[in-house]
């Protein structure tokens, strides 16, 4: 089932934080959330303020460009955070352990559009896009039922 879920208007970059924070009191181990959008649009912003929600504000929240994976020990459950920019095979998310992830932890991947067959089924897809005013937008689609209920409001 695939659905859109909701549209937010981001005005200013707190606005993607606050969307960030939100989601991740909603989140629950097995989640996969999947951040689309060009570079600078602010998906790295939103998955910090996320991984701060439930880790502490002062939580070092390096970008894995390079690394292409940071982990992180929330209270309930681990937070993987994923930038798959410069995956150049999508098999070498085994090599990287990121697949073993999906069922335990709450995954977030930037450029998830790296990941060809391995993409889940079941995931929250986030698309953020630049607005002519300067601020942003973001898109959820949910697949499968996994949000299903989560997210509305």
């Amino acid at each position: 089932m695939t659905r859109i879920a909701a549209h937010y208007d981001l005005p200013a970059e707190i606005d993607t934080k606050h969307l960030g924070a939100a989601l991740a009191k909603t989140a629950r181990a097995g989640d996969i959330i999947c951040l689309y959008g060009e570079l600078g649009v602010g998906k790295s912003t939103l998955a910090r303020a996320f991984v701060r929600a439930l880790c502490g504000a002062d939580m070092d929240v390096p970008s894995p460009t390079f690394t292409l994976v940071q982990e992180y020990e929330a209270a309930e459950f681990n937070i993987v955070h994923a930038d798959l920019y410069r995956l150049e095979d999508p098999e070498e998310i085994i090599e990287i352990g990121l697949e073993e992830s999906f069922a335990e932890a709450v995954t977030l991947i930037e450029w998830p559009e790296h990941l060809g067959r391995f993409l889940p089924k079941e995931r929250l897809e986030l698309t953020l896009s630049s607005r002519s005013n300067g601020g942003r937008m973001a898109r959820l689609v949910a697949h499968g039922s996994h949000w299903e209920n989560r997210i509305e409001g």
